[in-house]
């Protein structure tokens, strides 16, 4: 396997704003070739930490991109730009990402038909704002990249962030919007599940009744607006587990077991098998 890290660099001009935090990212886990089928190309997951638009969870970056490695995809994990500098840094960075990996299919024997985005809570709003918005120009056109240059081919979503109206996580969109957080119409804009449509790549979902952080309703409402727009969606929640679970395992818990819920850890092969009929 191959690891390495390659910056991602938007200028002020390009986001529209001062940008105050540090360069963003992109964490390679490169499996090596396979001696019996050299010529094979591997799907990709660019994979989106949450924290809420502040912080960047370490549980939910390189624990997951070992269990995608393990599935025979490459894997790669985004650590985007955090709280001050929000709407739409996060979402071009990633889309650069996309296209950075896209731009790696020969080198590295990507298929770049194959490129799926994996997010977890906020990196869920932020994988699933790519679905929503690959098609518009405010988001690939001032980074110079085409449409097709960042279409995902795919989402993963974990817990996801989605609406800003009465089901929100707060906290996410004050990070995300700053000053502007009381704006409705930009409110609107980053609730995503007025912004999906034909064009948003297939997508699984999972999530817990009983997350007291982000409310599953977030994940209703967007498997309900896919569903509206003729998108393919699985969904699956569970009845018990609390926000941020990551792998559900020992691996991602701390000594009090607090992460540790073995019915949840079904979601793993769930979207591996997921992943094998849309690929």
């Amino acid at each position: 396997m191959k690891h390495f890290t390659k910056s991602i660099l938007i200028s002020e001009e390009q986001a529209g704003f001062k940008k105050t935090s540090v360069t963003a990212s992109l964490d390679a886990y490169i499996l090596d070739s396979i001696s019996v089928c050299e010529d094979r190309k591997r799907p990709a997951v660019i994979i989106c930490p949450g924290g809420g638009y502040g912080h960047l969870s370490d549980r939910e970056g390189e624990p997951i991109a070992m269990q995608f490695l393990a599935m025979g995809y490459h894997a790669f994990v985004l650590y985007y730009s955090l709280v001050p500098d929000g709407f739409p840094y996060p979402q071009m960075e990633l889309a650069m990402a996309v296209s950075m990996v896209r731009s790696m299919a020969t080198e590295y024997q990507i298929d770049p038909e194959k490129i799926v985005v994996a997010g977890f809570s906020a990196g869920g709003h932020l994988a699933c704002s790519l679905g929503a918005f690959w098609n518009q120009s405010f988001l690939y056109g001032p980074i110079g990249l085409t449409p097709e240059d960042i279409r995902p081919n795919g989402m993963i979503l974990a817990y996801p962030v989605i609406s800003a109206g009465p089901s929100c996580h707060f906290g996410s969109f004050i990070n995300l919007l700053g000053s502007r957080a009381e704006d409705e119409a930009i409110r609107h804009l980053v609730s995503l599940e007025h912004q999906v449509g034909p064009h948003t790549p297939s997508t699984f979902i999972w999530h817990t009744s009983s997350d007291d952080a982000v409310p599953v309703k977030n994940s209703y409402l967007l498997a309900d607006a896919l569903t509206d727009h003729g998108v393919s969606v699985e969904m699956h929640i569970y009845p018990t587990g609390c926000h941020g679970l990551s792998l559900a395992n020992k691996e991602v818990s701390g000594e009090d077991g607090k992460f540790i819920v073995p019915s949840c850890q079904s979601w793993i092969p769930l979207a591996k098998t997921w992943l094998e009929n849309l690929l």
